[in-house]
C-alpha cells in the first residue's frame, strides 16, 4: 500500500466552525412529476410541493432532506449543512464568497448562509430550523442467528411496500480540483477523513469524510470525494431500517420499472448493505443500512484504490456505475481541466479510465 502524498485530505485544527448535520439536498429537475414518482417508490414522502419546487422528506425529524426545483436542464445544484448555533452561522458569514444572512424560505425555516465550494457546488448552512414529528415506520427485523435466537414464536414478514427512508446519509461528489474543495470542507466545516483511497504513487483518489461529533458517533461517511474529470454529482445514500429493507426497496423499485445501478452488496469502506438506483435522469440513489460510526478518536485508514475494493460481496461493480457518457463538451472539460488543475494528469485520466471508466 502506497503511503500518502498531498496535504488533503487531513482534519484540520481549528475548522472555521463544526457541522453538525447533512441537512438536504437541492436537485433542478424539468419534470416535478417524474420527480416525485421516483421518490415517493424510493420511500421519500411529499411535504410541500408548489409549481417552483418539490420537498420530500424522509422518516425522521427533518422538514425535509430532498429539494427538487423546477429548471429548463436536469443538474445537481448542492447541499445543506446544519450548524449548532448562531455564532457558528455569523462564521460561516465570512467565509469569502458567502451571503449574507437570510431567513429561509424552505420548510422548517431558521436562518442560511449560501456559498459554493471550490468546485462550484452550492452549500447552504442552516440554523435554527424547526424540527417536525417523526412519522411511523417498521422497527427492525430481530434477526435469528448461529449463536442466538431471540425470535421465538414469531415470524418476519415486512411489508412489500417502499422502504421507508429514515434519514439522508451521505452524498459523494467527482471533483478535478480535490485538493482546494476537500481542504475547503475540512478547514471551514471540520471534517475528519475516515477512510482515504490513493492512486498507486499515493496521490490521493478519493476520501470518505464524516463530520466530527466529538465523542457521539458520527456516520463513517457524510461526504465522499473522489478525484475526476470535471466536478459532478456521483451518487447521494439514503438510511433504511435493516438489511430486510434494503432487500425489499430493489423488489419494489424492480417492479416498478426503474433503472437498476449496482447491488445489493455490502461495502468494504463504511460496511454499509446497499443497493443504487438511478432516477429519470440517471442520478444515482443509494439504499443503505448497518453502516459503520465513529466517533473523533478514530484515525483514518489508508487504502489503495480498486474496482474490487468497492465491497465484500456482491456483484462486481458495473463499469456503467462510473463511466461518463463522452460528449464533446466532456471532451473539452477533461481537456482544460488537466491542463489547468493542479490535481488532475493525464497519467490519473488513464488509471482511472482503467479501473472505473
Amino acid at each position: 500500500m502506497s503511503a500518502l502524498r498531498a496535504a488533503e485530505p487531513s482534519r484540520h485544527p481549528a475548522p472555521t466552525v463544526k457541522a453538525v448535520a447533512l441537512t438536504h439536498l437541492v436537485f433542478g429537475r424539468p419534470a416535478l412529476d417524474e420527480a416525485e414518482r421516483f421518490l415517493a417508490d424510493f420511500g421519500f414522502f411529499t411535504e410541500r410541493r408548489t409549481a417552483e419546487a418539490l420537498y420530500m422528506r424522509a422518516a425522521g425529524s427533518r422538514p425535509y432532506c430532498y429539494r427538487v426545483e423546477a429548471r429548463r436542464d436536469a443538474r445537481f445544484i448542492g447541499f445543506g449543512l446544519a450548524v449548532r448555533t448562531r455564532e457558528e452561522l455569523e462564521a460561516v458569514a465570512l467565509i469569502p464568497g458567502a451571503s449574507p444572512i437570510s431567513p429561509s424560505p424552505h420548510p422548517g425555516g431558521g436562518d442560511f448562509v449560501a456559498l459554493n465550494d471550490p468546485s462550484g457546488f452550492l452549500v447552504e448552512v442552516v440554523f435554527g430550523q424547526a424540527q417536525v414529528a417523526p412519522l411511523p415506520h417498521r422497527p427492525a427485523i430481530s434477526m435469528n442467528t448461529g449463536d442466538a435466537k431471540p425470535r421465538v414464536n414469531a415470524t418476519q414478514r415486512p411489508p412489500a411496500t417502499p422502504p421507508e427512508v429514515l434519514e439522508i446519509g451521505h452524498v459523494a461528489l467527482e471533483l478535478a480540483d480535490f485538493q482546494a474543495t476537500c481542504g475547503w470542507y475540512t478547514r471551514h466545516f471540520g471534517f475528519i477523513p475516515s477512510d482515504i483511497l490513493v492512486f498507486p504513487d499515493g496521490s490521493p483518489a478519493g476520501v470518505f469524510l464524516r463530520l466530527d461529533l466529538g465523542q457521539t458517533p458520527a456516520d463513517h461517511h457524510t461526504l465522499t470525494f473522489v478525484q475526476g474529470v470535471v466536478p459532478t454529482f456521483n451518487h447521494a445514500a439514503f438510511e433504511v431500517v435493516d438489511a430486510d429493507a434494503v432487500g425489499m426497496g430493489h423488489q419494489v423499485m424492480q417492479e416498478a420499472g426503474w433503472q437498476h445501478s449496482w447491488g445489493v452488496g455490502r461495502h468494504l469502506l463504511g460496511s454499509q448493505v446497499f443497493d443504487y438506483w438511478r432516477d429519470p435522469w440517471g442520478c444515482k440513489h443509494e439504499h443503505y443500512s448497518d453502516g459503520d460510526v465513529f466517533t473523533e478518536d478514530s484515525p483514518a485508514g489508508v487504502h489503495e484504490v480498486s474496482r474490487k475494493g468497492m465491497a465484500q460481496w456482491g456483484p462486481p461493480m458495473p463499469r456503467s456505475f462510473t463511466k461518463p457518457k463522452l460528449t464533446p463538451g466532456l471532451i473539452g472539460a477533461i481537456v482544460a481541466n488537466v491542463r489547468r488543475s493542479p490535481d488532475l494528469t493525464i497519467g490519473k485520466v488513464i488509471a482511472l479510465a482503467r479501473m472505473f471508466g
